[in-house]
């Protein structure tokens, strides 16, 4: 679970995606996918709002790897994201042979926020990645990054934060 300064590097960009994809009226996520020689292969941010719920940056990056790289390579690879992967994104990292996750907060973190802004459940189980792909190595949370990726799901939500950010 050490997340590195190189790690946080590239968490803090998949943080920045989060907030463009906020932005643009989509769910705060972004997703960075590294090589193994540690250079950005491809970068992406949710795309839900147009009512196709599978458009996660973690399953794009999936497909993206699966096109193009070399399966011999995929397992070198790293995907940097703002939150846990889903069951669904895991799964798509697991059969496409992708190596390391490491995000900013977990599933666990993004749950308990909710639970206590009174937002529903999703209708999908909240797994952690290793419910759903035992064999994939994954780093996180980074305690530098928990507020500001709770300011930008507390906003999407019209949260109210006490510290005055919504």
């Amino acid at each position: 679970m050490t997340l590195d300064a190189t790690d946080l590097t590239h968490l803090r960009r998949c943080v920045e995606l989060a907030r463009e994809a906020l932005d643009a009226g989509d769910e705060p996520f972004g997703s960075v996918l590294v090589d193994g020689e540690g250079r950005v292969l491809h970068e992406d941010r949710n795309r839900t709002k147009d009512g196709d719920q599978t458009r996660h940056p973690e399953f794009e990056l999936a497909r993206w790897a699966a096109t193009h790289t070399d399966p011999a390579d995929r397992s070198a690879c790293t995907v940097y994201t703002s939150g846990e992967h889903c069951a669904m994104c895991s799964a798509a990292h697991a059969w496409v042979g992708l190596g390391r996750i490491a995000y900013a907060v977990s599933t666990e973190q993004l749950g308990g926020w909710l639970r206590e802004w009174g937002v529903g459940p999703s209708p999908v189980l909240p797994l952690s990645v290793e419910q759903v792909a035992p064999g994939v190595r994954v780093d996180g949370p980074a305690p530098e990054l928990e507020d500001e990726v709770r300011a930008l799901h507390a906003r999407m939500h019209g949260i109210r934060e006490p510290d005055g950010q919504a």
